[in-house]
């Protein structure tokens, strides 16, 4: 598998006016093969919050490994408050006016996602978005920048798109939760003498100790940066306040949902969830099904964070759903 990173400029908007551009990285990923198969699908692949783009790394690997029908290449891009990105953006960010800290939403990320879909990286590809948690929000909002046939399908991994009356439906029984998610994030650790240590520390922690390794590792390589000045020692380039002031956002998931209902009937959406899963209760997730937005369900075991626990189950759903709908990509574009 072969890779290349670029960066990308983000549109202007009301966070990142003239003259203070935030940037988005970008990792593409293709085999000597298919790269120049003009028929095959480009996948767009989108991670949650507190992610970075290489944890997507062993997923796409199987199913370029895996996939017979043809896929030209695959796209991972990362949210402007994450890994490489966050590096780039750090003055930014930080020194947002009137405030302490940038709060960069999935509503940014996905105009910053639909500049990418529709600049000479991806013009003129067959694109199925791929998206995790809040990523799923931000690939379903990209739709509502783009022209219908821009996209041929949606993939849903443990979507955190929710309809309004359903999110406010038994909210008390789901507060603790969100507020303990946030509390974690805030006082979370962030520094390691090496990343030898930083990989020992978390592999006897959760949520890290239920993740493939692989993915575990690839955190370490890649969401970890030298500390500047301090000699020996290592941090995550993800500032966790950032990350924290973004969990509580519920109106990118409420546009989100609205967003499905009304590209599904001529964009193919296809949810992936997982068992053991407590983020999405039944009910939210049934509400796609009885609104008749899904082209097909797969329930896979595993928690929330499926991807990085078990990429190699996401590979093989991911690839089902292609082998059975490329027919229906194909006629759509």
């Amino acid at each position: 598998m072969q890779t290349e990173q670029v960066v990308f400029n983000c549109p202007d908007n009301v966070l990142n006016p003239p003259g203070r551009t935030l940037k988005m990285c970008a990792k593409r990923y293709w085999r000597a093969a298919t790269s120049e198969d003009d028929s095959g699908l480009t996948l767009l692949f989108v991670h949650g919050i507190g992610a970075n783009k290489e944890q997507w790394e062993p997923t796409i690997d199987g199913v370029l490994c895996r996939l017979p029908c043809p896929v030209r290449e695959a796209w991972a891009v990362e949210w402007q408050t994450c890994g490489d990105s966050a590096v780039l953006n750090r003055e930014v960010l930080s020194a947002s006016p009137g405030r302490a800290y940038l709060s960069v939403s999935a509503f940014e990320w996905s105009e910053a996602i639909a500049e990418f879909i529709q600049s000479p990286y991806l013009q003129g590809r067959r694109i199925v978005l791929v998206g995790h948690s809040a990523g799923a929000v931000a690939a379903v909002l990209t739709l509502k920048h783009l022209t219908p046939s821009s996209v041929a399908a949606l993939i849903q991994i443990e979507t955190t798109a929710t309809f309004r009356e359903d999110y406010y439906r038994k909210i008390e029984d789901r507060l603790p939760g969100l507020e303990a998610v946030v509390k974690a994030t805030r006082n979370r650790r962030e520094t390691w003498s090496s990343r030898d240590e930083a990989l020992e520390w978390m592999k006897a922690r959760i949520p890290w100790k239920l993740w493939d390794p692989r993915v575990l590792r690839g955190l370490v390589d890649h969401a970890l940066e030298s500390i500047p000045g301090a000699g020996p020692g290592v941090r995550l380039k993800n500032d966790r306040k950032l990350e924290a002031i973004t969990f509580p956002h519920v109106e990118p998931p409420f546009a989100a949902a609205e967003e499905l209902q009304r590209i599904s009937t001529f964009v193919p959406v296809h949810f992936i969830w997982a068992s053991g899963a407590t983020l999405v209760p039944d009910f939210m997730r049934e509400s796609f099904e009885s609104r008749k937005i899904a082209a097909s369900v797969r329930m896979l075991e595993g928690g929330h964070m499926i991807v990085q626990e078990k990429p190699d189950a996401v590979a093989e759903a991911i690839c089902a759903i292609l082998n059975t709908s490329i027919h229906v990509f194909h006629s759509r574009l």
